[in-house]
């Protein structure tokens, strides 16, 4: 069997493997969350180009498919729980934690990376899930995660650690829920058909130049509203 290895897209996706990885020792062995929460977007941009590439080139394969999943897991999965359990470490608590207590806590934020497995695995099985999502994207919710420590760091928002054990399950529960989210991916770009994703697009742009960089877990929330408030309907108006 003549399996081509080092294509452009695999070397893309490579590359959203190693920012990934970096980011993960950035959390947990330097403690640097700004640095973790830039290589986490620098994979998310990784992750868009090996796909685009992969399309413009025509270059597909089913090693290409895996090699995304196993990077996402990574990148989506690990690196986003690392920097939740870094969080968790230096994080104040509101109410008083016995010491078995809080090394349970510690551990919690790696639900994510549990439930990430399981939603790369779906997705892979899935083919309803080529114009819309059903549940939260690995790479929504590691940006998500990840800007929550950024932010943090920088002293932006502060997160108690009561809260950082509540984000982790309750988002681990997004990735593989029922909820069908729309997704950017454009079939073709007229307005007919796309009007929430122009909408969404400018709106976020509009947070963006608001909040800089506290725009992104915002703008994420956002997006998980919308989407489920659409999926809502969707399912009442298909009832008799």
């Amino acid at each position: 069997m003549n399996i081509r290895l080092f294509t452009i897209p695999n070397c893309v996706t490579l590359c959203n493997l190693l920012c990934g990885s970096a980011a993960a020792v950035m959390a947990l062995v330097h403690h640097n969350l700004p640095a973790a929460f830039a290589l986490v977007i620098a994979a998310a941009v990784f992750d868009f180009l090996d796909g685009f590439s992969a399309r413009l080139l025509k270059s597909y394969s089913g090693i290409g498919v895996e090699l995304d999943s196993l990077a996402d897991m990574v990148s989506f999965g690990f690196a986003p729980a690392a920097i939740l359990f870094t969080l968790f470490g230096t994080a104040e608590s509101r109410w008083e934690w016995s010491e078995t207590a809080r090394a349970t806590g510690a551990w919690v934020p790696f639900l994510i990376t549990a439930f990430s497995a399981l939603r790369l695995a779906k997705f892979n099985v899935d083919d309803s899930q080529h114009t819309e999502f059903q549940g939260l994207t690995t790479t929504a919710n590691a940006m998500f995660c990840a800007s929550l420590g950024w932010l943090s760091a920088e002293g932006e928002i502060t997160l108690s650690a009561e809260t950082i054990v509540l984000i982790a399950p309750v988002m681990s529960w997004l990735l593989v829920s029922p909820v069908r989210m729309f997704s950017f991916k454009f079939e073709r770009f007229g307005w007919r058909g796309n009007e929430l994703r122009y909408l969404f697009a400018v709106v976020a742009l509009v947070l963006l130049g608001l909040l800089k960089g506290a725009a992104i877990p915002v703008i994420i929330l956002l997006y998980i509203i919308v989407s489920t408030v659409r999926w809502i309907g969707g399912r009442k108006s298909v009832k008799p």
